[in-house]
């Protein structure tokens, strides 16, 4: 199958669950966020095993949930959790499945924005100075997407999901 599977990479608070299920609603695929998939196995949310665990677990099981949610759904919209995309292993699962990555690239500030509201426990940006070391390490590598969709605050989801849909019809 060609780039019948699209998965959403991008800085946290970036958008990518929401613009998923948008993207999901328009081409009538599947939407999967990741993160949430491994706290409905695990019983415990990403925060949590992270805390519990380390990072380096946490992982671990995200890129043995990815590989299984990759194999197992053809027609689908993956929300990756904001790190996802940078571990080289889960870099190849989706190339081998020739799935799409779309990069959700959001200015810092507006992810921080989000951050800040949202009851998400983040471990991983427990400070906005901790968060923006992260997104500057993480941007090298999100720029390795297959396409790039620039998100501005005042964006829809439908209006990003539009773009995706249009990014999918050109690198069919």
């Amino acid at each position: 199958m060609t780039k019948e599977q699209i998965i959403l990479v991008g800085f946290m608070g970036s958008g990518k669950t929401t613009v998923a299920c948008e993207v999901g609603r328009k081409l009538n695929w599947a939407v999967i966020d990741l993160d949430d998939h491994i706290s409905s196995s695990k019983g415990r949310n990403p925060a949590e095993i992270i805390e519990q665990d380390g990072e380096n677990s946490f992982r671990d099981i995200e890129t043995q949930m990815l590989a299984g949610v990759l194999s197992n759904n053809p027609r689908v919209v993956i929300a990756a959790g904001g790190g996802a995309w940078t571990v080289g292993e889960n870099r190849r699962l989706i190339a081998k499945q020739d799935a799409l990555t779309i990069w959700l690239d959001a200015p810092f500030e507006l992810c921080w924005s989000r951050i800040k509201v949202s009851p998400e426990i983040r471990p991983l940006a427990p400070s906005k100075e901790a968060a923006q070391r992260l997104y500057q390490e993480r941007r090298p590598v999100y720029e390795s997407a297959d396409l790039r969709i620039p998100v501005a605050e005042n964006d829809s989801a439908e209006e990003i999901a539009e773009r995706v849909v249009n990014g999918l019809a050109t690198n069919r």
